[in-house]
């Protein structure tokens, strides 16, 4: 039953350097784009065009979208909370505009300062811009399995959101837990009901790694067949609003895994090691991933002998 080929969205370059405290060079954001779609990844979430006084570290925005070397075949997301932002997605050439919506009031009004339905009609604008440019609206809910205010969350406050997210024009539906407090059981059963709204084509999981129990959230959502996730080169990211909250899944231990399955997944495994290494190294710190570390130290075993 599991799918014989997975789709990986890299959220590397916006979802895990966003929060980085210390500014990362523009260039630097431009090449590592340039060395996952050169290791096989085709869908990549590029930077968010929000304010910088909120996100400073995204504020290259325009200028790290106009110095990618565009593959044809690779998808370019951008995060665009609003009508302005939009307008700096369409300007940027974005194949791609991802929105959001939590699944937890507390969190949304911790997040953004106003409640889950208000939050949602602020995208409605931005879902009708974006398709009536021919552009793909993705969007995600977050805190799907857990909050950090509020602490568990309903499956039927999950179901809602998805709803109200394809009623204001949304092509793909992601289950975000944001916090990474899912096991694998309960992920399947918000899966569960959220396929009998999405299309399977069109939903996709994006799992933190905080009790590591990500690789096994999403082995339990390919045994339901879902075949499209997120994860971050290195391990990167985390979030702001969740205290504790480690870095997304790293990409490498994602395809380690599916490769292991014999799912095909496009992507070359040394050269995806190589993007991790990169900027991990430009950011001074060791990977995240458990697949690189070894990966490298092999390498390394390797040279010396």
């Amino acid at each position: 039953m599991l799918p014989t080929h997975v789709t990986l969205v890299d959220v590397g370059p916006r979802d895990g350097l966003q929060n980085e405290s210390q500014p990362v060079p523009a260039a630097t954001k431009v090449e590592l784009v340039h060395r996952l779609q050169s290791a096989g990844l085709r869908e990549i979430e590029v930077t968010s065009f929000v304010s910088p006084k909120w996100v400073p570290q995204m504020g290259d925005n325009a200028e790290v979208m106009a110095g990618i070397a565009r593959q044809a075949g690779v998808r370019y997301s951008v995060l665009t909370p609003n009508m302005k932002g939009f307008e700096g997605a369409l300007a940027a050439k974005a194949d791609e505009v991802v929105i959001f919506a939590a699944a937890s009031e507390a969190f949304s009004q911790r997040n953004i300062n106003c409640s889950i339905a208000e939050s949602i009609e602020r995208f409605r604008p931005v879902a009708e811009a974006a398709r009536a440019h021919g552009m793909k609206v993705r969007a995600a809910v977050s805190c799907a399995l857990g909050c950090p205010y509020q602490g568990e969350v309903g499956i039927d406050a999950v179901d809602d959101v998805v709803q109200r997210l394809l009623d204001i024009g949304s092509h793909h539906i992601g289950i975000a837990d944001t916090i990474g407090v899912g096991t694998a059981g309960r992920v399947q059963r918000v899966m569960e009901a959220a396929m009998k709204r999405v299309p399977l084509a069109e939903l996709s999981g994006h799992f933190h790694d905080t009790y590591g129990q990500a690789l096994a959230n999403i082995y339990a959502c390919l045994q339901l067949g879902v075949h499209t996730f997120d994860a971050s080169v290195a391990g990167l990211g985390g979030c702001p609003y969740a205290k504790g909250a480690t870095g997304n899944v790293a990409t490498e231990d994602v395809v380690y895994l599916l490769h292991g399955l014999g799912i095909q997944t496009g992507v070359d495994l040394d050269a995806l090691v190589d993007a991790g290494a990169f900027i991990s190294d430009a950011l001074g710190r060791p990977t995240a991933s458990r697949v690189a570390r070894a990966t490298l130290a092999k390498r390394a075993r390797g040279a010396n002998a």
